[in-house]
């Protein structure tokens, strides 16, 4: 039998498996290694070299919870769910819980990014980017472990994501 893995594993785990495919694909990224940092407040005291191309990434359910949805926007920007709501065409939404979160995105609180869509087997949770991220000369995303950052083009976050079979759309945040 098969033991659980610890939340240490699966994140070295998750990493292995973007890097891999970035390797794979010949895909040009740098790695920047930190502290575990939890939340965006966290990754702005971490002293990064280009804190402000972070991103920060909210996972997200509908009000009956048959909706799941991955929304990436600016670091500094302030997500209102109201109008979020509104903007993807949903019921109310709240965060999704922990659980969801594993199930979903293989991921636990903290790391989430738009690359734990490669986790998503089954393709259900919907990727919402903010339109602001097309501008910025990399984005500051997660290797789906939160003791490291990733910094890779916009377009290549993109079409990751497409190429994965989610759908991807652009909202005004």
């Amino acid at each position: 039998m098969e033991t659980a893995k610890t939340g240490e594993e699966l994140k070295q785990e998750n990493r292995r498996r973007v890097l891999a495919l970035l390797e794979e694909r010949g895909i040009p990224y740098t790695l920047e290694e930190h502290p575990a940092a939890h939340t965006i407040q966290e990754m702005m005291e971490l002293g990064l070299s280009h804190p402000e191309w972070v991103c920060k990434n909210l996972f997200l359910r509908d009000a009956k919870g048959r909706r799941h949805f991955l929304v990436t926007v600016r670091g500094d920007k302030h997500a209102d769910l109201g109008r979020l709501a509104a903007e993807m065409d949903s019921t109310k939404l709240s965060f999704a819980s922990p659980e969801r979160l594993m199930k979903y995105l293989g991921v636990e609180q903290g790391s989430v990014s738009p690359l734990c869509i490669l986790n998503d087997g089954e393709g259900e949770v919907e990727v919402f980017f903010d339109r602001d991220l097309r501008d910025q000369p990399l984005l500051g995303v997660h290797p789906n472990d939160n003791t490291a950052t990733l910094y890779l083009s916009w377009e290549t976050v993109r079409d990751i994501i497409r190429g994965h079979g989610n759908s991807f759309q652009e909202i005004r945040v």
